[in-house]
């Protein structure tokens, strides 16, 4: 578990346990606070406590003792010295809480979450690692094709933006831009291999891809499914073919209107999406197929196929 606190220069994190108000009771000495504050990133043992709070040794190891039982300091080694064998303590976590309620589940805590470790590849210390690509929406590639999903990567960005602290340089470029020397790293890449040709490059090792045909279909080696409908998409992690010591995010559909199926089951079904393919959860590859629940011709969620 982590406190957070926000200050000027950005978010903070602390690794911290709660502790209740029964262990409370071992904290009602000032000079609880006094050995505390000593074994701050120290590691020592209660008579060296004792001389450097210029305190009896007995007091001392009577609060470590009980300390010790309320899980706050834990032994980490036992030295020989002067004769005799000392135990020596440190604090067992960086940090301590209690509360008066129960946690509720916040909407601005998502880099809290567990499932921000399906981000970790791509971001490392409140930054982005990774460039993001996104098809050109000029004529380009034999199909001279257009573009028209590029724009969903605002929306992909947002939620990205969530677990970032700071971002120091543009980290977005057209399939058109990009250089080989530049793929050798992680990428975020937004539509279908018609569209973007980076996709093009990677899409036949992808454990879910797209195969042409009289039409463009979407294929799961994990099932052996086949997908025809335009209103579908994939979500793809994996290791990146161009460079296997780094990873890629596919983020794609048949047409425009299977990459906004993607990205609306990222936005709104992001803890399912963390999970896995539903029939391999070792596996990080999605068939998505939008839903317009309202009728209005334009999709508004999302449903896991597999």
């Amino acid at each position: 578990m982590y406190i957070v606190k926000t200050d000027e220069t950005g978010v903070k994190s602390l690794p911290a346990e709660e502790i209740s108000l029964k262990k409370l009771n071992h904290l009602n000495s000032p000079l609880v606070f006094k050995i505390i504050n000593a074994l701050k990133g120290n590691e020592l043992y209660p008579k060296a406590i004792a001389q450097v709070l210029d305190e009896h040794e007995q007091k001392i190891y009577y609060h470590i003792r009980n300390l010790e039982k309320a899980g706050i300091v834990i032994p980490t080694k036992t030295e020989r010295i002067k004769g005799s064998f000392a135990k020596y303590y440190t604090l067992s976590k960086k940090g301590f809480f209690f509360s008066f309620s129960e946690f509720q589940r916040s909407p601005n805590a998502l880099k809290l979450k567990e499932e921000a470790s399906f981000f970790a590849p791509f971001i490392e210390n409140g930054a982005l690692n990774a460039l993001i690509v996104t098809g050109s929406p000029d004529p380009h590639g034999p199909d001279k094709a257009r573009a028209r999903d590029g724009y969903y990567g605002i929306d992909l960005g947002l939620l990205i933006g969530t677990f970032l602290n700071f971002v120091q340089k543009p980290n977005v470029k057209l399939d058109t831009e990009v250089n080989p020397e530049e793929l050798k790293q992680n990428l975020i890449l937004i539509g279908g291999p018609i569209v973007n040709k980076i996709t093009e490059q990677i899409n036949d090792s992808l454990p879910v891809h797209f195969e042409k045909g009289d039409t463009l279909t979407i294929k799961s080696t994990i099932t052996g499914n086949t997908y025809t409908g335009d209103e579908l998409g994939i979500i793809v992690r994996t290791k990146n073919p161009l460079s296997p010591d780094h990873n890629v995010l596919l983020i794609a559909g048949k047409r425009h209107a299977g990459t906004k199926a993607a990205i609306v089951g990222i936005l709104k079904h992001f803890n399912e999406v963390t999970k896995g393919n539903k029939y391999d959860e070792s596996i990080m590859a999605k068939v998505v197929e939008g839903i317009d629940f309202d009728s209005d011709g334009i999709i508004d969620d999302a449903e896991f196929k597999e």
